[in-house]
Formats: C-alpha cells, structure tokens, sequence
C-alpha cells in the first residue's frame, strides 16, 4: 500500500519533491574500504616508465643441466628446458631487467590478481632445426604483435616487441641443445604475462610478470597425421562477437576442457565450435577451420570463418590464406560458413575436404563429423582410400613444413644463429 501511494505521489503533477543538496563525505573505515577495493584501477601516469630493453639483459647460468628426452619419448608439453626468461613490470616504474635464469618454479601470493580474475595471455611458436643445423622461427613478429594485442585486451603492460624478440633469441641460442634436429620435431615457445598484484579489488594490476619458458616437442597427435572425427557442439559456446576469442587469454580455454573430455568419450577426437541459431561454423577445437569445397556456382572454393572478433587470428591460418591465393588455382574466401551448407554440400557430393589449422599442429585433416544425430562424412583422398588426408591438405602441411624446416626457401623463415 505504501508503494502505491509513493508511486501515485511521484506520478503527479502536482507533486514536486524538493531537492536538498548534501555535502557527504564518506567515514574513514568506508575510505578505506573503498581504497582497498579499487586501488588496482588506479592509473599511474609516468611517461618516464622504462621499457624492456635487451641491452640490460642478465644470463645466470644452470649449473646442473638436465637429461635430454629422445624424440621418440617426448609427449607434447611434458618436457621443459633448463632456462626460462623472466622480466618484471611495475606501474609506476617499468620494465625491469631483463633475466635468464635456471627454470624454477614461480613464487606468487595466494591473492596474486591472476588466480583470480585471469589475468594471464600467452603465445605459442616454435624453433627448428634444418640439415644445416642453422635454428629457424617461423613468423615470429606476428606472435610478438599478437601478445601484445592480448595483453592490452585485459589491461595488461604494453612491451617493446622487438627488444622482447631479442631477448627471446637469447633464450633459444641459449637452449640449442634442446631443439630436435629431426623433422617433425621442434623446440615450443610458450610466452606468458600474468597480473602479479595482491588485490582483491577487480581493475588494472599494478605489477605482472612476463615469462618464456621453452618445450621439445613432437608431433600434436600421437597418431601422427591421421584425419581425426569431431563432435559438432551445439550446446557449448567458444566465444562471441565483442568478446575474447580473438586473442589469446587463458579464459577462453578452460571452459572448453569439459565438452572436449565429454566429445572424446563419445568416440571424436576434437569438437566443432559452432554459434548463433543457424549454427556457424567458428573453430576446430583450439584450431581455426577450413573447408573446400564446390560452392553453387560450381567454383572450388576454401572457405574459413572471418575474423569477426570470436576466431583467433592463427599464424597458421595467415599462411594458409597467403599459400592459397598466391597458388591462384582456386576461389579463396574468409566468410560466414555453416553446418547446414556443410551437410548439403556433403550431400550432393560437392564437400571436397575439411582441416585445422595452428602452431601445433600446422593441419589436422578432418574426416567425419556428427552433428545434430547426423554423421557426415568428409572425404580424403579420393585417388587413394587409405590416406589420411586429402591432396590440398596434404599440400599445405608439405608446403609449410617445407618453409619451416628451410627446405623452401621464403622470408617467412627466420634464421636465428
């Protein structure tokens, strides 16, 4: 009743409240309060902040190096290097030294930003070794622009790329031992920054920390290049327009573990990420996606989802579009795709082939998926029923490898030492 009779008050024009201005200030333990909560959104503004410079690079030595793992033995992310670079940030004053050091385990406080609210972006790239024995990094200025990217994306410190890729040369040439000289076989670099600050108010961390550590590797799948089933998810979301699939933050990871666990328990190998009420084709697990295939118009045609803001801007993918149009041998397109023109295409015949893509793995051909009670088989080779992949696949996998391992010449190669 009281509500009705407020409301009636409010309504009427003849109701005018009278507004009293107030000095409020609030009391000393909510200052206080307050302060604790925000004091992580507090801007600094010190144009005098040092940046990462190599030139203040410090190298302390192991003095105990570790085994090395035989190719045959390594599992992918299982086995780490003897040294890792650390480089410390604070708000008001920079980037300090640069340092290698012995890789050792990271020391934080319990209320570190990062356990918290995920603070945290990485990267992923890889060193080779050729018949030369001569270290090449393949593209590594894109890495270097894209963690920047995810950096600033959740308000973590800007860096200077090129005196970081110096500084990432010097860890590589420090770890030389550890890169397979072997084909197919690579030394993994994981770049990380991570908040650092011991808040639990939600804003900017004060300090981070960015950090590489280093992986001998061997191929992704245990398999090899096998062509791999995936579990169409219909009820599980990747990512959104506006939000962080675009970059690489470790929250758009983690909650894609339960529907993987839950799709290779059905018998798939990874899932296929779809979105929106027509179901669009978005990512193969934490691959980007292609598809060739002969649209209506009779054209053949690859197809990959565009960089709308949810796909991840893949290295891979990058070269894979380059590679394609530079071969000029057939219809290119970065569009919208989904199930629904892949299962009719598949049904008249017209579905040619299907892949992943990324630093890991380079292609993972696709063979099968099931989508909605439906199984859809995408085809290999037609010339050859017992190969794992289809010709364009197999010819994007041999081409890149080729460029990565120096055996085709191309400025995508970086020679190191």
């Amino acid at each position: 009743m009281l509500h009705f009779v407020t409301k009636r008050l409010l309504c009427s024009s003849s109701f005018r409240p009278r507004i009293t201005r107030v000095k409020w200030s609030p009391s000393p333990a909510l200052t206080a309060l307050l302060q604790v909560h925000f004091q992580s959104t507090v801007a600094v503004d010190n144009k005098n902040r040092i940046d990462i410079d190599y030139n203040r690079i410090k190298i302390h030595r192991s003095e105990r190096l570790k085994p090395l793992v035989p190719n045959k033995d390594l599992v992918f992310g299982h086995t780490f290097t003897d040294h890792m670079l650390n480089i410390e940030w604070h708000a008001e004053t920079g980037w300090h030294d640069p340092i290698i050091k012995p890789y050792d385990k990271i020391c934080l406080e319990p209320s570190a930003m990062v356990f918290h609210y995920s603070f945290e972006c990485f990267e992923g790239l890889k060193a080779y070794k050729d018949k030369n024995g001569k270290i090449r990094l393949f593209r590594p200025e894109i890495n270097m622009k894209r963690f920047q990217r995810s950096a600033a994306r959740i308000s973590l410190p800007s860096f200077n790329e090129k005196e970081l890729f110096k500084c990432l040369k010097e860890l590589i040439r420090l770890e030389e031992r550890w890169i397979p000289a072997e084909r197919g076989f690579s030394l993994y670099i994981r770049p990380t920054l991570i908040g650092t600050q011991e808040s639990l108010g939600v804003g900017a961390t004060t300090r981070s920390l960015l950090f590489i550590i280093c992986s001998p590797v061997g191929p992704y799948y245990k398999t090899g290049f096998n062509a791999i089933k995936l579990l169409a998810t219909t009820e599980n979301v990747r990512a959104w327009p506006g939000g962080t699939g675009d970059v690489k933050v470790g929250g758009n990871y983690a909650p894609c573990v339960k529907p993987q666990i839950e799709a290779a328990a059905k018998g798939y190998q990874q899932n296929l990420w779809l979105f929106g009420e027509d179901d669009e084709i978005t990512e193969v697990g934490t691959m980007n996606c292609f598809v060739l295939l002969k649209n209506e118009h009779d054209e053949t045609e690859l197809v990959t989802p565009p960089l709308d803001g949810s796909i991840l801007a893949g290295v891979t993918r990058d070269c894979i579009l380059h590679l394609a149009r530079s071969w000029n041998e057939f219809k290119v397109s970065e569009r919208k795709i989904t199930m629904s023109e892949v299962k009719i295409a598949a049904g008249e015949g017209r579905l040619l082939e299907m892949f992943g893509s990324g630093t890991a793995c380079i292609v993972s051909p696709i063979k099968g998926i099931h989508y909605r009670g439906l199984n859809i088989e995408v085809p290999l080779d037609p010339n050859n029923p017992s190969n794992q992949t289809g010709p364009i696949t197999r010819r994007f996998a041999d081409t890149l490898m080729g460029i990565q391992y120096g055996e085709i010449p191309h400025e995508w190669s970086v020679v190191l030492n």
